[in-house]
């Protein structure tokens, strides 16, 4: 049987326990028998009246947590899921590779962040910190005041992380986005701005949000051809994508001009560097923008052919 496992990563005093604490008092541990492995010992201890469905252990040493030991854990106790409370010293790729056993499914890693530290800690434990920057789902900066907000945002993490909800909270507890909805998720100082397969989508998303910021850059990515059929002549590559659920699939497509478009079918895969523009076009119903092909050439299908958000 599955186990789903939820990270709690950062570093000390980052907020990891009073997360914790937070989401047992809610409820999380209510209906299901929960085993919470605490890596760290900080100056926050758990709340002793929220956790009545769980079993706490303590893991001190980095080498004593292996595979072989949470086998035993889950055979001592039967969890039906699994918190871990990380080490902010200790590395994420070893639990991937080497600790979690087959059936403990990672469902969630969520990473919190000292704010005043942040800097400090990127600059001289950069691949500590980073790795959990960036393979977080959920990323919260604690105790942000006005200019630490300012300097968080100004280095645009969702660069580095594009799918994780990135939360601000402030000193006087309340909680604000990261993303003020001006951030771009892709450098646009670059000559020639590469869409990776996987974020299709969000490029998507953001170039009908925002065509102008666009306008007269170069990009460069895999589509599938489609030429449409309620606007005969007009060309629309783009990519199949599953919004919210299997039944909820739609095809995301932009209009291209250029030469070679005809001579590829519906749904081959090309090869595409295009110069984008805003233009007026019937299928925006006003304007949008359009993709001026400046080479394009078959290729092979992405591994992952539908997108997901």
């Amino acid at each position: 049987m599955d186990i789903p496992v939820y990270l709690v990563a950062g570093f000390l005093d980052s907020g990891k326990t009073n997360f914790i604490n937070g989401i047992l008092e809610d409820g999380f541990a209510r209906q299901d028998r929960t085993l919470l492995i605490c890596c760290e010992d900080g100056e926050e201890e758990y709340n002793p009246q929220a956790l009545d469905h769980v079993t706490v252990v303590s893991i001190e040493n980095e080498e004593d947590l292996t595979c072989s030991v949470l086998k035993e854990m889950e055979k001592q106790y039967y969890p039906a899921q699994v918190l871990i409370e990380y080490n902010g010293m200790w590395q994420l790729e070893r639990l991937y590779r080497e600790v979690l056993p087959a059936n403990w499914v990672l469902y969630q890693i969520m990473t919190f962040v000292e704010a005043s530290t942040f800097e400090l800690y990127a600059k001289n434990m950069g691949q500590l910190m980073m790795e959990k920057v960036t393979n977080a789902d959920l990323l919260v900066f604690n105790r942000c005041t006005p200019e630490l907000r300012d300097s968080l945002r100004k280095r645009n993490l969702r660069m580095v992380n594009r799918r994780a909800d990135i939360y601000l909270e402030n000193e006087d507890g309340s909680s604000e986005n990261y993303l003020t909805g001006d951030e771009c998720p892709f450098d646009l100082s670059q000559k020639e701005i590469d869409i990776p397969d996987e974020d299709f989508g969000v490029w998507y998303v953001d170039v009908m949000d925002h065509p102008d910021r666009y306008a007269g850059k170069l990009v460069h990515m895999k589509l599938m051809m489609c030429h449409s059929k309620k606007y005969p002549g007009i060309h629309c590559p783009g990519r199949f994508a599953m919004v919210c659920c299997e039944n909820d699939i739609q095809f995301l497509g932009l209009i291209a001009k250029g030469m070679n478009l005809k001579q590829y079918d519906n749904r081959d895969w090309v090869e595409v560097t295009a110069r984008m523009a805003v233009e007026n076009h019937d299928a925006y119903q006003g304007k949008g923008p359009v993709m001026h092909v400046l080479s394009i050439g078959p290729c092979e299908k992405p591994a992952q052919e539908v997108v997901n958000f």
